[in-house]
């Protein structure tokens, strides 16, 4: 007898044995089937988070709290001219954020808080309001800023501290940034 006995082959002589009017075990799509497909499995809860985490969004947002709190944090480093508005507010609005540290910091010389080594080195993504300000940091810190991620952006010197447009402004282009980030 030759020899090409294969996988399927013993399936079904053990379907056959048995006495399995099917062969195998699987989920058909036949009315009769003794295993039919379960659809509604399909809705379940832990599907669905699967099948966003397989396509790399979080779902819902109480999944994104509890990753955030277990992970390390993200330092994000806000920085316009003379930390006056601006990154005051995005360090505000972000420090209450699960899984997320801000800081913020001024280029210019009479800044409440100057830009530093220190700042550069602690933070993971750097988020600067205008372009002269990431021109600025790459001129005075090049080694330290090499394999940072300097974002611009683009918020003018138009608002005031924690006025609701660019708190809004500030939550619509930093969020992304933040998930890229992560992924």
């Amino acid at each position: 007898m030759p020899d090409n006995r294969d996988r399927a082959w013993r399936r079904a002589q053990a379907a056959r044995v048995r006495g399995d009017r099917h062969g195998t075990r699987t989920r058909g799509f036949r009315w009769c089937d003794p295993y039919p497909k379960r659809w509604y499995e399909l809705y379940w809860r832990k599907n669905k988070l699967h099948r966003a985490r397989q396509i790399g969004k979080i779902w819902p947002h109480r999944e994104w709290t509890k990753l955030m709190a277990d992970a390390e944090p993200v330092r994000l480093l806000f920085v316009c001219s003379h930390n006056k508005w601006r990154s005051p507010t995005g360090e505000r609005v972000f420090t209450g954020q699960p899984g997320i540290e801000a800081r913020s910091a001024g280029t210019a010389r009479g800044a409440r808080h100057q830009i530093n080594l220190k700042d550069i080195q602690w933070a993971d993504l750097i988020l600067v309001m205008e372009e002269k300000h990431k021109s600025r940091i790459r001129a005075d810190y090049r080694q330290a800023v090499d394999h940072k991620p300097i974002h611009v952006l683009d918020i003018p010197d138009d608002y005031r501290l924690m006025e609701p447009d660019l708190v809004e402004l500030l939550e619509a282009k930093v969020w992304p940034l933040v998930e890229d980030y992560l992924a």
